[in-house]
């Protein structure tokens, strides 16, 4: 994701605001138009050519000519896959026994696991991973009922111990997974960790470069952090590089549920590796995909890399690009899209393509009547999560006032959003905006503030779109 702490000055604010909502620019001379305006702007660009729907639109489909913002919005859903029984897993639970887990948290994690085992089938394989500053593993075996009771008791066998290697205990649920994987069509690691690593490789960087190499092997990895003191920016890297989900959980009593799910979405996978391409004609620059990183940028193509899609999933992608356009009555493309991955249902590549173009005018009514409301929308979330990130960062280094302002632009955002889509569009973003502001009002000790951090931030990825991906 984009982390850079993005803390705005007030001209700063007022002129992406002024960006996300579609307001006047001084070089357009846009006015508010008559009520009575037909509207009569194009249909999102739709694609279905796989197991993955996708569907694009414009946030402003007529612009002035010379140079302006605009967002692409991409929302993408698996399809879904009524009375369809879930697909075998090949599943490797890497879970953190360093001493900060003792007592209540691995307890928890424990029972948790138990839960997961009864709940596989014989055609399921599991593979059982713990660590501290050293690992102990049991080898993958099919979850049939004699194999299910040797899980259970190793599970009971876990205790306590040493710091956090997490870097080892990636690579022991890799190997293991790798030594059945041909016999599977998904295969997923599930990490556990409530902390930070203290022994092997500890830099974020390395332990990345890590789970990149475990995606690319054909294994999707999911990180769940809990309690208050793990690297949440590690975490949620390790889950959108290796693909997979991510979750914040205060309380490990909770992850009974999560592990269900998390299995329920991996069983039913219908694309693998998945990549979304921007690609830019002359004059069109991409500024931004906002709450994504980049895996490839130069000055015509861009590409992010999505997690893996199970039946019904949904995520949104949203695009800053700034345009170069033409006189009035012109035509021009925006940007050309391509979506790749791996089609489980098909058992083939599919590449989808889809192209959005935009027109020219010099008429104040005609931009402001064809703004399209839902894109605004997207949009202002999509940057109030850039906001909210900074405010969780201010947060955490002890600078309250900074992350109170930062919350309260946000409500502005939603304001001037308003204006466009109705105030219905907006009432629940407004509304979580004031709670989590009173979050960070009400957060005193170390535990509380940690704890608000993390939970905002959560609500960054699915403002800015990771939805399907985060628990």
């Amino acid at each position: 994701m984009n982390r850079t702490g993005i803390f705005l000055a007030a001209a700063a604010v007022l002129a992406l605001i002024a960006l996300v909502v579609g307001l006047p620019q001084p070089r357009h001379n846009v006015a508010q138009p008559p009520p009575d305006v037909v509207k009569v702007s194009p249909a999102p660009a739709q694609v279905s050519d796989g197991s993955i729907k996708m569907s694009a639109r414009l946030s402003h489909p007529y612009v002035g000519s010379g140079r302006s913002d605009l967002f692409v919005t991409i929302d993408l859903n698996g399809v879904d896959v009524p009375g369809a029984t879930r697909s075998p897993v090949n599943l490797a639970l890497v879970i953190d026994r360093s001493g900060s887990m003792s007592g209540f948290k691995l307890q928890q994690a424990k029972m948790a696991a138990r839960q997961l085992v009864s709940q596989l089938k014989g055609a399921d394989r599991l593979a059982i991973v713990h660590y501290g500053g050293d690992v102990k593993s049991m080898d993958g075996v099919f979850c049939t009922e004699t194999n299910k009771e040797k899980l259970l008791r190793y599970i009971d066998n876990i205790w306590d111990e040493g710091g956090t290697n997490i870097g080892a205990g990636l690579t022991t649920g890799r190997d293991l997974l790798l030594a059945s994987m041909s016999e599977f069509k998904v295969n997923r690691l599930v990490l556990i960790s409530d902390g930070q690593p203290t022994e092997g490789i500890q830099d974020s960087g390395g332990l990345i470069e890590i789970t990149r190499g475990i995606r690319g092997s054909g294994i999707s990895v999911t990180s769940i952090g809990v309690g208050t003191d793990f690297n949440e920016d590690l975490m949620q890297g390790i889950a959108e590089t290796g693909g997979g989900a991510y979750a914040f959980l205060q309380d490990a009593a909770q992850l009974a549920s999560i592990f269900q799910k998390d299995l329920n979405q991996a069983a039913t996978q219908v694309a693998h590796g998945v990549s979304l391409t921007f690609e830019l004609p002359d004059g069109m620059e991409l500024q931004e995909v906002l709450g994504y990183r980049l895996a490839y940028k130069d000055a015509k193509k861009a590409t992010i890399h999505l997690p893996d899609f199970s039946a019904g999933m949904f995520e949104r992608v949203v695009a800053r690009v700034t345009v170069n356009a033409p006189g009035a009555g012109q035509g021009f493309d925006v940007t050309a899209l391509k979506l790749d991955y791996m089609d489980l249902l098909q058992g083939s590549q599919v590449s989808s393509s889809a192209k959005l173009a935009a027109m020219t005018t010099d008429k104040a009514d005609v931009i402001w009547s064809n703004r399209d409301k839902d894109a605004t929308v997207y949009a202002a979330r999509a940057q109030s999560a850039v906001n909210t990130q900074a405010a969780a960062e201010a947060l955490k280094s002890g600078d309250r006032e900074r992350a109170q302002k930062l919350m309260k632009e946000n409500v502005f955002f939603f304001e001037e959003a308003a204006k466009v889509a109705g105030e219905g569009a907006v009432a629940q973003d407004k509304a979580e905006q004031k709670l989590w502001g009173d979050n960070f009002s009400n957060a005193r000790t170390d535990e509380e503030v940690q704890a608000a951090s993390k939970g905002a931030k959560r609500k960054a990825r699915m403002d800015f779109g990771l939805q399907g991906s985060t628990y």
